[in-house]
């Protein structure tokens, strides 16, 4: 079947917003008839933990509609919508939609993300989406409105029409992407891929493991690393109390400073460089009572200095880096999409738990990785 197409038909004249009930009512029943559907959302979390959902943007093959969730009592209609299996959702780069959308409508499901698609017909892996859409279907989108505070009303309509671009392309593309993978032999790998993206735990944070995602906490002790954990699962508990952004209750340098030295008490606390007497006097017994909590051997132990790199290991994973290289170059695929660097340091350290040797990376990668060590 060919590729539909996406110029006058997809310039609906129905674009509108929906802001009251029996309108989402009629639209969300006219969606659930489609096999397919696209969806966008904008959302703000400059001054949030939880991110302010804005605007839900919904396309069908001959229709748009822009659902605006600030005027609406209900989403029960949409979340309907979106958590129907018999209902496939087309989005792009998702992961961040669907964390937003998860607490507000459940879990959506199934998805097709065009970024994924695109990344396995050799496209760049992070692909945008208006870079897709001018590859793959010829169109250029406007991005004069990139920086807008979709919080505030009223939309204008130059606002409403840059919101629609965001799904009007998105099922031509995804029939696009559909047809090219097809015909290369990648449909499931593709499927494999977007299996996991069903895992709501994917989409949230537990707070004991907060501090995985925290940048320079490598190569600590054991008694640090546990400081790390206790001072990040916290953080994460304060910012969902709260409902602040992390870095409002104790920003990454901060918390790795405190990891590094230590402090026993409030005046040691205070003397940590750029700390704000503010968050001493609000927060620091709290913060204290997580330094206790972690049993940091008085003194600390020194810190680990950084060891240099294992000259095996680096020609090792050198080594590796080779071989995905060549099996991306006959597949016509970046790299990336393959195997991470994370990926094959891993392999190198002697772990075998990763991606690269499950499901078809195996097949396509991973069996030569390992023929290779």
């Amino acid at each position: 079947m060919g590729t539909p197409d996406c110029t006058d038909h997809y310039q609906t004249p129905l674009q509108r917003i929906v802001s009251n009930t029996p309108d989402l009512a009629a639209l969300t029943a006219r969606l659930a008839r489609e096999p397919r559907i696209g969806l966008d959302t904008e959302f703000l979390r400059e001054r949030t933990y939880r991110a302010q959902l804005c605007l839900v943007q919904l396309s069908a093959p001959d229709d748009a509609a822009c659902v605006d969730p600030l005027a609406l009592p209900d989403l029960k209609p949409l979340a309907q919508v979106l958590a129907s299996s018999a209902l496939v959702k087309v989005m792009h780069a998702c992961r961040q939609d669907l964390e937003v959308l998860l607490p507000l409508t459940g879990l959506v499901r199934p998805v097709f993300d065009t970024q994924i698609a695109a990344a396995f017909t050799g496209l760049p892996a992070q692909i945008g989406y208006a870079e897709a859409v001018r590859r793959l279907l010829g169109r250029e989108l406007a991005k004069s409105h990139t920086r807008t505070d979709w919080s505030r009303r009223p939309l204008s309509p130059a606002q409403i029409e840059y919101a629609l671009d965001d799904v009007r392309y998105l099922l031509p593309l995804a029939a696009r992407l559909q047809e090219q993978l097809a015909h290369l032999g990648r449909l499931d790998w593709l499927a494999e891929e977007l299996a996991a993206l069903e895992d709501p735990g994917a989409l949230t944070i537990e707070p004991d493991n907060a501090w995985l995602r925290i940048k320079g906490l490598r190569d600590l002790d054991p008694a640090r690393a546990r400081l790390a954990r206790a001072l990040a699962a916290w953080r994460e508990r304060c910012a969902v109390e709260h409902d602040r952004p992390r870095g409002w209750i104790l920003d990454d340098t901060l918390l790795r400073e405190i990891v590094v030295q230590v402090p026993r008490t409030l005046q040691a606390l205070a003397q940590i460089a750029a700390m704000p007497p503010g968050l001493v006097k609000r927060r620091g017994e709290e913060l204290l009572a997580q330094v206790r909590a972690a049993e940091v051997p008085h003194p600390a132990p020194p810190l680990v200095a950084r060891a240099r790199p294992d000259p095996v290991k680096a020609a090792l994973v050198k080594k590796l880096g080779a071989v995905s290289q060549a099996v991306a170059a006959e597949l016509n695929l970046v790299p990336e999409v393959l195997a991470t660097r994370r990926d094959l340091e891993q392999l190198a350290d002697g772990r075998r738990d990763g991606a690269v040797l499950r499901g078809w990376r195996r097949a396509m990668l991973g069996e030569r990785l390992l023929a290779a060590l």
